[in-house]
């Protein structure tokens, strides 16, 4: 299925893939203590500026470029908009680790700020909202975020190649929930090869229980550790963890998302919406204040239109791109992440994308989550193995598999990017290193292969030795020597009047737009607040529209089983009492009769084809009209294509088929199989007896006003 995928999809897609950037990183002083001072007015407002924004908290920076189809150009922008920030932060840094550097008190860290209109409001009450729920410390710990879609000229593509019959807003959406699950099942490779975060300093986690270990230098590590960031210790919540998000589906992950939105939550409720002198302490007093309050190491995304919530425009216009979140800084790398990072990514995501991606499930979920805390905090170590369905395997073993599975991938995508790969060789940055080669993406899986079997050879790992090495084991003396660094190697580079008066102009730009939106604001904070929380009704598709969805999914799966002769794979799609009735072959029932029926389609036929459209369902029950096509392998036909066209009818228990039958024309397709007119009229004649004696015909014939049922045989 995936070589197949690949294989309609032509360098012209392929070379079209977008991707952007988000990197977060702490302004810190130059002794590396968190700086105290407001976001700097050079850099424009943090709630308007399209670059240059804040996180949770005043002094934590997040930088954004925009989309870009070309990797190289994508490091280009993100490098420029480093170079700007660099010369207006005076003697202040940029800290270069996720891991946060020397914290004040905890009721010290300033929140971000963004002025005083309704919008600018709520975002600061929802950071002070996180810091009475999370604690501040927590939130300062900083990493990237890479947005990731593939061209709109893809999904028709993909969508006939599956015999999908859905909307091609529909099917792009489920599409891009497939690649979220495999993803979720995969992401540990991504933590073991770009986690860099192994350690951190002692008073990050002054008067909290922990498991990590002393150095003597001041820091906490583990030592075959990869990210701290995404293990328990990380940015994780037990709370939302009960929620066990599903996303086999746009309507499961808004149900349970509109839940969390919705319901109020006691230890929650107990905090309060505002003190006694008016000050608000969070937006709701629901599980999620915000759907962005929920945390995943990926999210499915929709850019949203002026005061909307993201789940009514995912639900509205479908998922647009999904942005990964398990990404550490790089310290390393002056702008936090290189080019052969985003060139792995793009195969791995892809994969994820192409790949086959059954449903979730309650085990699998925690499995996951299991595999995701094991490497974050062992992944290094020799031996270690992973949850994979009802085994166990070594992650090497493992990784290597996947490697093996993204290889055409690599080689398909160097194909279409080649061109561009070589004219950017010309335009360097800080982050990409030596000029683009002709393989960059085979290039980026064989240092994976490298890093899989050395593991000396993981920035976590390199992060680790450099401490022991050439900082006295101290965490918070590397990282800050990484952070002047870089800043030195940024404010080094050419930064020429186009380009300052360029990022200027925006900072002047969104001052102006804050303005007015400041100046337009003609509502009580508590009126907007109010009507700012979410209704539930509006999140989450119609229950038809949803059946219908997965409806739509599972004969999607139906279609393909059968084009890929995958005898397993279809009758998983049944109930173990599941009945199919073919129209040729008659009724089998469970599911080895029904895998003995499907052989005997490979004995008559080949190249199966099924196009399901019109999809409905409700309650359980589902229909839809398809056109079905093969080749033959009769005596009388071999080689003939066999096209007719039908209604399916199927009854659903727990997403499985409990009974599949059809209508169609059979003379159609006699006909077109060669058949002699007696030979067709023998046949017919058969299915016209049979039909005559079910208990359908029976009990339709004995309702009939003049009971016309007793002639029924003559």
């Amino acid at each position: 299925m995936l070589t197949d995928r690949l294989h309609r999809l032509s360098p012209d897609v392929l070379g079209r893939l977008a991707r952007g950037i988000e990197k977060e990183s702490l302004r810190v002083r130059p002794d590396g203590i968190l700086a105290d001072t407001p976001h700097p007015r050079g850099l424009g407002s943090a709630l308007t500026h399209p670059r240059i924004t804040t996180d949770f908290s005043e002094s934590q920076l997040e930088l954004i470029t925009g989309v870009h189809a070309d990797a190289r150009s994508c490091l280009a922008e993100l490098t420029a908009i480093h170079r700007a920030v660099h010369r207006q932060i005076g003697d202040e840094i940029l800290w270069a680790a996720s891991m946060p550097c020397g914290l004040p008190p905890d009721d010290a860290i300033p929140l971000a700020r963004y002025g005083t209109s309704n919008v600018g409001r709520a975002k600061t009450v929802y950071r002070q909202g996180l810091s009475h729920r999370y604690g501040r410390r927590m939130q300062t710990i900083s990493g990237i975020h890479y947005n990731f879609s593939v061209p709109e000229a893809a999904w028709p593509i993909l969508q006939r190649a599956d015999g999908d019959a859905r909307s091609e807003q529909d099917y792009r959406t489920a599409a891009y929930f497939g690649l979220i699950r495999n993803f979720r099942r995969r992401s540990w490779l991504l933590l073991y090869l770009f986690g860099a975060s192994p350690a951190a300093c002692s008073n990050f986690l002054a008067g909290h229980p922990h498991s990590l270990q002393s150095l003597e230098g001041g820091t906490l590590h583990l030592p075959h550790a990869t990210s701290l960031r995404m293990g328990p210790l990380g940015y994780q919540s037990d709370v939302q963890s009960s929620l066990a998000v599903s996303f086999n589906c746009l309507e499961s992950y808004s149900k349970s998302l509109s839940r969390a939105l919705s319901e109020p939550y006691p230890a929650y409720e107990r905090i309060g919406i505002h003190d006694g002198d008016g000050l608000y302490r969070q937006l709701a007093a629901t599980l999620l204040q915000i759907e962005n309050e929920f945390y995943g190491t990926i999210r499915p995304k929709r850019t949203i239109r002026p005061g909307e919530r993201p789940l009514h425009a995912l639900a509205e216009r479908g998922v647009e791109y999904v942005e990964v979140r398990c990404l550490d800084l790089d310290p390393f790398v002056p702008i936090g992440i290189e080019a052969a990072t985003l060139d792995f990514l793009d195969v791995f995501l892809l994969h994820c994308l192409l790949d086959e991606s059954p449903p979730d499930t309650p085990d699998e979920i925690a499995a996951m989550s299991y595999n995701q805390h094991k490497v974050a905090q062992h992944g290094r170590e020799p031996g270690l193995r992973l949850q994979r369905g009802d085994e166990e395997v070594g992650l090497v073993e493992w990784g290597r598999a996947l490697l093996r599975e993204c290889a055409p991938i690599a080689e398909a995508l160097d194909a279409a990017t080649s061109g561009a790969a070589r004219a950017g060789a010309a335009g360097q940055t800080a982050g990409a290193g030596a000029a683009p080669a002709a393989t960059p993406h085979r290039d980026a899986l064989a240092a994976a292969e490298a890093m899989l079997s050395d593991p000396t050879l993981t920035p976590s790992a390199r992060s680790l030795r450099e401490m022991v090495q050439h900082f006295d084991n101290s965490f918070s003396h590397f990282a800050l020597a990484q952070s002047l660094r870089h800043h030195e190697t940024l404010l080094a580079l050419p930064f020429d009047a186009q380009a300052q008066a360029r990022f200027a102009l925006m900072a002047e730009e969104s001052l102006a737009e804050q303005r007015r939106i400041e100046a337009a604001d003609d509502m009580p904070f508590e009126t907007y607040r109010q009507r700012y929380r979410p209704a539930s009704c509006r999140c989450a598709m119609p229950a038809e529209a949803a059946s219908a969805t997965a409806l739509a999914t599972l004969l999607g799966r139906f279609a393909r089983a059968v084009a890929a002769r995958d005898t397993a794979g279809f009758t998983a799609l049944f109930t173990p009492d599941g009945r199919y009735h073919d129209g040729f072959f008659g009724v089998h029932e469970g599911r080895d009769a029904i895998a003995a029926m499907l052989e005997r389609f490979f004995v008559g036929g080949e190249a199966f084809f099924w196009q399901f459209r019109d999809v409905l369902a409700s309650d359980g029950l589902g229909y839809a009209r398809y056109v079905f096509s093969y080749r033959s392998r009769e005596p009388e036909s071999a080689g003939q294509l066999v096209v007719f066209d039908g209604i399916a009818q199927l009854r659903l228990r727990n997403g499985l088929i409990v009974e599949y039958d059809e209508a169609f024309d059979r003379g159609i397709a006699f006909t077109q199989l060669g058949y002699e007119t007696a030979r067709i009229g023998k046949l017919l004649g058969r299915y016209a007896r049979e039909f005559a004696a079910s208990a359908a015909a029976r009990e339709h014939l004995a309702a009939r006003p003049d009971r016309g049922g007793e002639s029924a045989d003559r």
